[in-house]
């Protein structure tokens, strides 16, 4: 209840009930208006605040001219202890420090910003061999010097991708960070090539998504080929540029045979009018979006 303020008996009444409530909020305002039907009752947020101020300031309430004071007096030991965990542990996080501390988050918080510091996500990057950067430069330049040609270009090309996945290796990027004063650019390498229990093929072609398809666990020519000539949806295919990676399955004669009948000059892979540089996922749509 931002701006209310309660009365000492009410203040004491929701502290006790936040204890009996074993520092539940949310049993906390449930338990509070069973107790005191008559009153105002105060919400969730109203008992972890009133809480967490008796803790670190011994008061309910902390007067304006006393506020820069308080924080004065507490503030150098526990900034010092604060900036000593991110410094020797930079991806750590803030609620972490906030529970070890026993202060509240935004304490945290207000800490790592006065000192200038941010918290950066951790950049996942394609591991690449010295060889690489030549062919990708040079793939980027053609599909930037197409698109000039033809705005229209990247409407009718059709990006492919296949994706094993597992309960496993899973990173959730958006709770990895690191605090500093200026980006780090970290990055973490992806591992390859492993074994996993669901193959999935899907594409992006302008606007449109091609439905997902399931290949088997063991990716060859037959099936891949098989792939090419049920699952592609007829009616794109007419002026349609076709790309796919350099995975051996791509790269078997048969297989080369039909996207030279089907998209003549028109595919985008190892062997193809274009070669798809090696190791290049961050330059197919498919690894942004799906």
């Amino acid at each position: 209840m931002p701006g209310e303020r309660f009365s000492s008996v009410e203040l004491t009444d929701i502290h006790f009930i936040y204890g009996l409530a074993d520092g539940n909020a949310y049993a906390a305002v449930r338990l509070y208006q069973e107790r005191f039907p008559d009153r105002r009752i105060p919400d969730s947020h109203t008992f972890t605040r009133i809480h967490q101020r008796l803790r670190e300031n011994g008061a309910c309430y902390v007067a304006n001219h006393d506020a820069e004071r308080n924080r004065d007096v507490r503030v150098p030991v526990l900034e010092e202890e604060i900036l000593h965990r991110i410094e020797e542990t930079p991806s750590t996080s803030t609620r972490v420090i906030s529970r070890d501390l026993q202060v509240s988050h935004m304490a945290v918080w207000r800490v790592l910003r006065e000192q200038l510091l941010s918290p950066y996500h951790i950049q996942r990057v394609q591991a690449l061999l010295p060889t690489d950067f030549e062919p990708r430069i040079r793939f980027c330049q053609w599909f930037l010097d197409t698109c000039i040609e033809n705005p229209e270009f990247t409407s009718v090309v059709l990006f492919t991708d296949e994706a094993k996945f597992s309960r496993e290796a899973i990173t959730n990027f958006h709770n990895n960070h690191i605090w500093t004063d200026v980006n780090p650019h970290a990055i973490i390498e992806r591992r390859h090539q492993q074994t996993f229990s669901l193959n999935v093929c899907a594409g992006i072609i302008g606007d449109r998504l091609l439905s997902p398809v399931f290949l088997p666990n063991i990716l060859n020519g037959d099936n891949y080929l098989n792939f090419l000539r049920d699952d592609l949806p007829l009616d794109i295919r007419q002026h349609l540029y076709f790309m796919h990676d350099g995975a051996p399955a791509h790269y078997r004669v048969t297989v080369r045979e039909v996207l030279n009948e089907t998209f003549p000059n028109r595919w985008i892979s190892r062997g193809g009018s274009m070669p798809w540089p090696a190791r290049s996922p961050d330059c197919n749509p498919c690894d942004f979006y799906l």
